[in-house]
């Protein structure tokens, strides 16, 4: 591996490792006596402004966008952000009912939701290896989950909004890297974010007005707006273009057992054999379906 697909691959990994310490987090906020609201608002917030001061120091680095079509694409930008806001509100409020574990699990669900979105917009049967990665993740949430087994009752309030976590992510997915792509990675991530802190705004107002702690800002909204917010896309955008999609798509994936073992350390969550069987069965199906990209890559 030469030095340049190497450091990709760390910002890369860094970047995830941020996203799957998030929960962690939340969890504890809760414990503080936090809600979900204040915890999710704060983080966009914070995040916002701080995406706002970073894009004040970088230059332009990629050819803007024309005059005529630039309003337009960040309307679309902000539009796409909204799905941004709708899973960090879902995924908090699974976080709720449900352990770390089983709610990071429920997210990586989208891997297989984008593979049907993508099917459905492109109008094309996913190949045989597609079909595959689908059927390992679906066994691999099962054995996760303890579904085969009675050691754990599930919370399906918790079940359902992990579920429309991962619906509202694969949504963000897939606009992340298609719309208005012309515009630089940073700046694009600012205005998914001013969506998505829009959108948490509107659906967080009715519970901030009758109860809202603004110790949560220095407490633990600077810190989720930290690791959630801001440094995975800069990460991202320093280490995608490194390592390309493929291999980028594949050491992401250690976000999952990222989050389970921080939960793990922190909040002495236990993961029995079949869990770690299940994120194991997760982690290949991902690997094997980005690998023929990975390749493409490579040559």
């Amino acid at each position: 591996m030469n030095n340049s697909l190497l450091k990709g691959s760390l910002f890369v990994a860094l970047g995830a490792i941020s996203y799957g310490m998030l929960t962690t987090f939340v969890k504890i906020a809760y414990a503080e006596g936090y809600t979900s609201h204040e915890i999710t608002f704060a983080q966009m917030a914070l995040g916002l402004v701080g995406l706002l001061i970073i894009n004040l120091f970088i230059g332009k680095k990629k050819a803007a966008a024309p005059v005529q079509n630039r309003s337009k694409s960040i309307l679309k930008l902000v539009a796409a952000g909204t799905s941004l806001g709708l899973t960090s509100t879902f995924y908090y409020l699974a976080a709720k009912y449900i352990p770390v574990s089983i709610g990071i699990v429920l997210l990586m669900q989208s891997v297989w939701m984008g593979v049907v979105l993508e099917a459905i917009l492109e109008k094309k049967i996913p190949g045989a290896k597609k079909v595959f990665a689908v059927v390992a993740i679906l066994a691999g949430t099962v054995l996760a989950t303890n579904l085969m087994t009675d050691s754990f009752q599930l919370d399906w309030r918790g079940m359902g909004w992990g579920l429309l976590a991962a619906m509202s992510y694969t949504v963000t997915i897939y606009t992340s890297n298609t719309v208005s792509l012309q515009l630089h990675p940073l700046r694009r991530s600012l205005w998914m974010m001013v969506g998505g802190t829009l959108i948490v705004g509107i659906i967080s107002f009715p519970f901030l007005i009758e109860q809202f702690n603004l110790q949560i800002f220095q407490k633990w909204g600077l810190i989720l707006a930290i690791f959630g917010t801001i440094l995975p896309p800069i990460l991202y955008t320093q280490g995608m273009p490194k390592t390309g999609v493929g291999l980028g798509a594949i050491v992401s994936s250690i976000e999952l057992p990222a989050a389970v073992l921080m939960a793990y350390f922190l909040l002495s969550e236990t993961v029995n054999l079949y869990q770690w069987a299940g994120i194991a069965l997760i982690l290949i199906a991902v690997i094997q379906m980005n690998l023929p990209n990975f390749r493409r890559n490579k040559i």
